[in-house]
């Protein structure tokens, strides 16, 4: 399995096991305040703020901490400022890694970042170093046993998908980000489960990695995505299921 939705499954299975929930709060409340400040505070006009109040209320957070977050972007109430910071580079293996941050302290985030790459056996790399190897692209992946793979096909790409990629395990819809929106509704309007939809970067090739390797591709992700002003953390590597059980 590729390394976008391969991170993304581990984000999220980690995630609910570990119930990190304030600090999921915390990523969500920055871009929703980045988002309301950059493109306004009406959802309606401001795509990545819609993006943002669907993936707050899908980890069920308060109404009250989404309008709080979007007010202190239009500036309504105050709060810090926070800034977009993008930074890529190479994780062992030749492996390509790109890190969204979201800051109030660049000097402070680089040198973090910095720290990580090397501490987990990559560099820090130039801008624009690694980021020509990725697409941004709308991603939905269900579990294979969860729903039927026929309707499941038929279902989005009438909607607008560009393709279903099968995996072991799951099913990965890939999207053009113009039509996520309108296959993310069809999807949730036939209620079919889904383990995850997101906006992420999806590697145009991959690169295998097995072995002690791919534990450190594994380190290296982990520790970048938990550091506080992280925001997304997006790898072209390819580790099969068989490695990731062993590693499990």
């Amino acid at each position: 399995m590729s390394g976008h939705s391969k991170w993304s499954s581990i984000k999220h299975k980690k995630g609910a096991a570990d119930a990190k929930r304030g600090k999921i709060f915390t990523r969500l409340i920055k871009e929703i305040t980045v988002a309301a400040r950059l493109g306004g505070g009406d959802p309606d006009g401001n795509p990545r703020l819609r993006a943002a109040i669907t993936a707050a209320k899908s980890e069920n957070m308060p109404k009250e901490n989404i309008e709080r977050g979007i007010k202190k972007g239009t500036g309504e109430l105050e709060g810090v400022s926070y800034e977009e910071a993008n930074y890529e580079g190479y994780g062992p293996g030749g492996v390509a890694v790109l890190v969204d941050c979201l800051t109030d302290n660049k000097n402070r985030t680089v040198a973090d970042v910095k720290h990580l790459f090397e501490r987990h056996g990559g560099n820090l790399g130039e801008p624009g170093c690694v980021a020509w190897m990725f697409d941004q692209k709308g991603l939905i992946v269900f579990e294979k046993e969860g729903v039927d793979e026929e309707q499941l096909l038929d279902l989005v790409l009438e909607a607008g998908a560009e393709d279903v990629n099968e995996q072991e395990t799951e099913l990965e819809v890939v999207v053009g980000l113009p039509e996520f929106e309108a296959v993310k509704k069809a999807v949730d309007e036939a209620k079919l489960p889904y383990i995850f939809s997101e906006v992420t970067m999806i590697p145009k090739n991959t690169v295998e990695v097995e072995g002690k390797k791919a534990q450190q591709v594994l380190n290296l992700m982990q520790a970048l995505e938990d550091h506080d002003d992280t925001s997304h953390v997006y790898g072209n590597f390819d580790i099969s299921d068989e490695v990731m059980e062993a590693l499990s």
